[in-house]
């Protein structure tokens, strides 16, 4: 259980001491946020602010990990090595996005096709990779059946099993990425998501069934691999999310760019498929999917309509900067949302222990 303080406080400590000297770096080799023209124009006095700042969160997420297993002694499991693996590589391609753009110097980076392209394919191959690597109770890191609050009895099969995950990892990581949109917003939401899933990994490690069938405690244990390892990881994500959060937080000194955006949605879908609790993923990551439908009836209304919007402008929290509120009354208010959400995504959870 210490893992979990131990990798959390180390990967808090470097992203909070490590992301001055990052914005240090960019800042001088001229890295800066090039923002688009057709956004609020409050966000032109943002432009030049040191982006790409995710290297530093994934980076502080990874020593973390790895650093509170050296100390601890305790080996490093599938589970978390795959998910962090889909981290990295979205992480990459977010950084060849983010690099394409200040380079260009304009606000084209991948196209979008490109960039679900990229998505897709490395979700595909995390989750074909997550279905293998069975332990020596038959557990791999991925069910084949759909997972709610706990895996269910509905079948999926290989093929379904790696589409939903395609799924779950194109639409987070572009949520993310949407919500990254004012100063601290998908940080701040992103921290609360990952203290779920630290409280979620431990109580599934608590009743897991390779305990319980020891002790014959529940007949409602989880068959999950690696639910605490999954819990240290998560705090490391959370603890690098909060130290680049003191940076970040209005006036942003510096962004985490797609870099960061998109492989912290992955790290949400990675986590939600290796704890399984997939369908779960909507409430703990309310917030985002409240942003990215936003997006979805803007879209969809402006073309049926003929060319009329539902709001202002989309993502959601343009359309209530337009309206007059202040960037920092938005965050503090969408925050609320996303605590809301969280703690509806963990009642659900634990109701089914409550009512037992």
């Amino acid at each position: 259980m210490r893992e979990i303080l131990i990798s959390g406080a180390i990967a808090l400590l470097l992203s909070l001491f490590g992301t001055p000297v990052l914005i240090k770096l960019l800042a001088k080799r001229g890295y800066g946020q090039i923002i688009r023209d057709d956004g609020p124009s409050s966000h032109h006095v943002k432009r030049g602010t040191p982006t790409m700042g995710g290297i530093i969160i994934i980076l502080a997420a990874l020593i973390g990990y790895f650093l509170a297993h050296a100390i601890t002694q305790n080996s490093v499991t599938a589970s978390a090595l795959l998910v962090l693996g889909l981290i990295v590589a979205l992480g990459c391609l977010g950084f060849l996005d983010d690099w394409l753009k200040v380079s260009r110097q304009n606000s084209t980076g991948l196209s979008g096709k490109q960039k679900l392209i990229g998505q897709a394919l490395l979700a595909a191959i995390f989750g074909y990779l997550a279905l293998g690597f069975s332990d020596q109770n038959g557990l791999s890191p991925v069910s084949l059946y759909l997972s709610g609050v706990r895996e269910t009895s509905i079948y999926l099969g290989p093929g379904l099993a790696v589409l939903l995950i395609v799924l779950m990892v194109v639409s987070t990581s572009n949520g993310v990425n949407l919500t990254d949109g004012l100063d601290g917003l998908a940080t701040g939401a992103a921290v609360a998501s990952f203290l779920a899933f630290i409280l979620i990994g431990v109580w599934e490690f608590g009743q897991s069934c390779a305990l319980n069938a020891l002790n014959s405690i529940s007949s409602s244990c989880y068959q999950v691999r690696d639910p605490l390892d999954l819990a240290v990881l998560s705090a490391a994500l959370a603890g690098s999310c909060t130290g680049f959060l003191w940076w970040n937080a209005s006036p942003a000194r510096i962004f985490m760019g797609d870099t960061g955006s998109l492989a912290l949605g992955g790290a949400l879908a990675g986590l939600a498929a290796t704890l399984r609790v997939e369908l779960l993923l909507i409430p703990l990551g309310g917030l985002f999917v409240i942003i990215t439908m936003s997006v979805i009836i803007q879209r969809v209304y402006f073309k049926i309509s003929g060319g009329k919007r539902v709001f202002k402008m989309a993502p959601l929290q343009h359309h209530f900067e337009l309206l007059g509120w202040g960037e920092v009354t938005i965050v503090l208010r969408f925050w609320i949302i996303a605590g809301l959400s969280v703690a509806l995504g963990l009642a659900l959870f634990y109701a089914q222990w409550v009512v037992k």
